[in-house]
């Protein structure tokens, strides 16, 4: 056990038990990656082709760049940016960064409000990797009253729905050794907004999402964990689960304390969300690590160490920022190096291994948003080169290649999907894709 003796020594305070925030109405995309945690939508009539001419619905410009996901509640886009500061050329002082949390009208992409929150704490100067992703990178969350988002060094805030500021709570003001800023996002669990604050704090917070307070933390040293954690149901239990750099979590997210672990052979930084397995729960895919990236099935439950039997496979095909989509027994990954890979979830071996990017455009990481699963059909909006559309099925077939042409700046964000629309941001726009 490498890393949990101290990790959740401070794990204390019971919070009230609530069932999890895991379905919502149909046009509802509530927080990253859907209402589930899995960017799967069975069905949707989202055309197969878009660009500046065709199927384009709205497009709104923001204030500033984020490399967070569009979130959706009834007829309101939830969005976050940042200004002020590494936005532009010329804009140099840090003391001027603020960050911007809009709505957006659903039906034409008008913005309803902007709520601005300028920065409370002193950031991680924009050099190096965080040019790549900047200060707006973690996806707002809703319950369907309030609009929760995670701020890095500037703590947890809730607002209304009309855009007023509720509270604002400070979850660490500290940096990981490399300065690369934060990255997960918020979830909601009953009363509780759950927040890794990994990289400033090495903490994951357990707020009451009515007051901001404190209901519990977890703290120790563990690593360079950005991944948002997810609440998984397994035989009538939650468990609050989460990847870290060489070990699997799961935790009462009622307490933040410790019900089990395994141990995994991811190292250096974990990035992906995990996978849930479906069907009984019982089993996890998990994704990332550095330098090198590897994947592993792990079957989860029971208590304390889970030991050698739980990992069920491990393969170096992997992914190092997208979370991949588990489909019919199969593992849908877009990775770091423009290849299209599907796993077989019951033996961790390729099914096939394509490349999607012929190199990309400006250099980089060709892909930092996910997937999404729409029908039989998956979404994969690179940064640079468009968005691919290919059949979500163990034989690699395209079936289109779509862009902005007259955007030309960095897609970071997974798309969220409302009904038959498919919403994307890029570091300049909002854009809505549908048929009219």
């Amino acid at each position: 056990m490498k890393l949990l003796s101290r990790a959740f020594a401070s794990a204390f305070t019971l919070a009230l038990a609530t069932p999890s925030l895991l379905t919502a109405a149909g046009n509802d995309w509530p927080r990253f990656l859907g209402p589930t945690g899995a960017a799967i939508v069975t069905e949707s009539k989202i055309p197969l082709k878009w660009s500046d001419t065709e199927n384009l619905l709205w497009k709104t410009d923001m204030p500033g760049p984020g490399a967070s996901s569009p979130i959706v509640l009834g007829d309101k886009v939830f969005i976050t940016c940042w200004t002020g500061y590494g936005d532009k050329p010329g804009a140099d002082n840090m003391a001027r960064l603020v960050r911007h949390l809009l709505c957006l009208s659903r039906a034409d992409g008008k913005v309803l409000w902007d709520a601005k929150v300028p920065s409370a704490a002193a950031e991680d100067p924009f050099t190096g990797f965080i040019t790549e992703h900047g200060y707006a990178t973690h996806t707002p969350v809703t319950d369907g009253e309030r609009v929760y988002v995670f701020f890095g060094k500037s703590g947890a805030l809730a607002f209304d729905l009309e855009g007023k500021q509720l509270w604002q709570t400070s979850c660490g003001t500290g940096s990981g050794q490399r300065r690369w800023g934060s990255a997960a996002s918020p979830i909601v669990h009953g009363n509780l907004l759950i927040v890794n604050a990994n990289d400033e704090s090495q903490t994951i917070f357990g707020l009451d999402k009515t007051t901001g307070k404190i209901v519990w933390k977890a703290e120790g040293d563990f690593g360079m964990a950005y991944g948002t954690p997810n609440i998984l149901k397994r035989e009538g239990v939650d468990d609050l689960v989460l990847a870290v750099p060489q070990e699997l979590w799961g935790m009462n997210p009622d307490t933040g304390k410790l019900r089990w672990y395994a141990t995994h052979g991811l190292t250096g930084n974990v990035s992906p969300c995990l996978v849930p397995g479906g069907g009984a729960g019982d089993t996890v895919y998990v994704f990332g690590g550095f330098p090198a990236t590897r994947s592993t099935a792990i079957k989860i439950g029971g208590k304390g160490d889970l030991g050698p039997k739980a990992i069920l496979w491990d393969s170096s095909s992997s992914s190092y920022v997208p979370t991949p989509i588990l489909k019919d027994g199969h593992l849908y990954v877009i990775n770091d190096q423009g290849f299209a890979i599907c796993i077989d979830a019951k033996t961790g071996k390729d099914v096939y291994r394509e490349r999607a990017i012929m190199g990309s455009r400006g250099g980089g990481k060709p892909f930092y948003a996910s997937p999404v699963l729409i029908g039989d059909k998956l979404v994969c909006v690179s940064r640079r080169n468009g968005a691919f559309v290919l059949a979500a099925k163990p034989t690699y077939e395209l079936l289109s290649t779509n862009e902005f042409a007259s955007d030309t700046t960095h897609f970071n964000g997974t798309p969220a999907v409302s009904g038959d629309l498919l919403i994307l941001r890029s570091n300049k726009a909002v854009y809505c894709v549908g048929t009219r």
